[in-house]
């Protein structure tokens, strides 16, 4: 037992990763990080859903890499699906706006599966990241959330109303996304309470 729970304190977490995959921008190039962290099916937008492997293949790394850190982690019971959310800022310094990221870990390595964002639109908050854990007693009976369909790069490229939706192993945290005709995209994420689950986190990116 108690080497079980030294293993699990030592394995890192997903605000591990956003810290390691933040501290790399900077290191290697903010677009050489973002590849090194990406899952092969990772999802971006511009602002219809595109394949990051795609998106992201001939980027060049700007001088200056942008900077975020994350101010709240949503997180699995089996500690292996995380979405973060944070203050991004410019390479100056100035906040900008918000990411977030879902992670998942897989054979011991963490890689972002989404990555958005959006407009600032209150203070930057200060202090450690707030980890928020659902209800872990027991499974989740009849969990309604189901994987999301495969995208074919054509229905990622041109759908102009895309939509997906994902959850973790254990069906305690789940996630959906949707982008409207205008180009407005919609995220919720959700954690299982014990009993029922709640929204934890919306997003409602405005079209640009």
């Amino acid at each position: 037992m108690i080497a079980a729970l030294l293993l699990a304190a030592s394995t890192p977490t997903a605000v591990d990763a956003e810290r390691a995959f933040a501290a790399d921008a900077q290191r290697l190039g903010q677009w050489t990080a973002f590849r090194k962290y990406s899952d092969r099916d990772a999802v971006v937008f511009t602002p219809q859903a595109v394949w990051a492997r795609d998106f992201l293949r001939d980027l060049k790394d700007p001088p200056r890499s942008v900077r975020w850190r994350p101010t709240h982690s949503f997180v699995s019971c089996d500690g292996r699906t995380a979405v973060n959310t944070g203050p991004a800022f410019r390479p100056d310094g100035k906040a900008y706006g918000y990411f977030t990221t879902v992670w998942q870990r897989t054979k011991g390595q963490w890689r972002w599966v989404y990555d958005s964002g959006g407009p600032l639109s209150g203070a930057v908050e200060k202090g450690p990241p707030k980890v928020h854990r659902p209800g872990c007693r027991g499974k989740a009976p009849g969990a309604p959330i189901i994987p999301p369909p495969t995208l074919t790069q054509k229905q990622a490229r041109t759908t102009p109303e895309d939509n997906g939706r994902g959850q973790s192993a254990d069906k305690t945290l789940g996630w959906d996304w949707k982008v409207d005709k205008s180009g407005e995209r919609h995220f919720r994420v959700y954690q299982w309470m014990g009993s029922r689950y709640a929204q934890v986190l919306i997003n409602d990116i405005p079209a640009k």
